[in-house]
């Protein structure tokens, strides 16, 4: 009976420990624990849903938080992320909240986002109607703009 009760307990160790090994994907995206998690960039804790951002690096699976598109793309663009290209990209829906490519879906440049960079994304299904839209590279090249046209008006006080 005692090597029935050892040998039960051994699996049965066995068997939790190894369920909490569980590895994800890379490329899923990762729970965010809102109003917790801080903001890669800013170190602001990210609570607005609709304009959260999360950047993973394709080798690693490491992910990192934002909260705002504005964030990850400085981000990328100021710590030169080596893999940036092949860099998997999420962002929230501004309609709905859920997950979405950020390289694949449509961005508007009039919302009050948590760090004022303006730029909402969407699906084809959640666009507002007549909204003028512009794709990631556009939006990517003007919030490096913006910063860098705020950075030199900081400097020339």
């Amino acid at each position: 009976m005692k090597k029935f009760n050892f040998l039960f307990f051994a699996v049965i160790f066995l068997l939790l420990g190894f369920s909490g090994c569980e590895k994800k994907p890379i490329g899923a995206v990762e729970k965010m624990h809102w109003d917790r998690d801080m903001c890669e960039r800013c170190k602001m804790a990210i609570s607005e849903r609709k304009f959260a951002s999360q950047i993973i690096d394709p080798k690693t699976g490491k992910v990192y938080k934002f909260d705002d598109i504005g964030c990850a793309v400085l981000w990328m663009d100021e710590t030169k992320v080596p893999w940036k290209d092949q860099a998997i990209i999420w962002i929230t829906d501004a309609k709905t909240g859920e997950w979405i490519n950020a390289r694949k879906v449509k961005y508007t440049a009039d919302a009050i986002t948590p760090m004022a960079y303006g730029f909402a994304a969407y699906t084809d299904k959640t666009l507002p109607k007549g909204a003028k839209v512009f794709d990631f590279p556009f939006i990517s090249k003007k919030i490096i703009e913006i910063e860098k046209s705020n950075s030199q008006k900081v400097r020339t006080y």
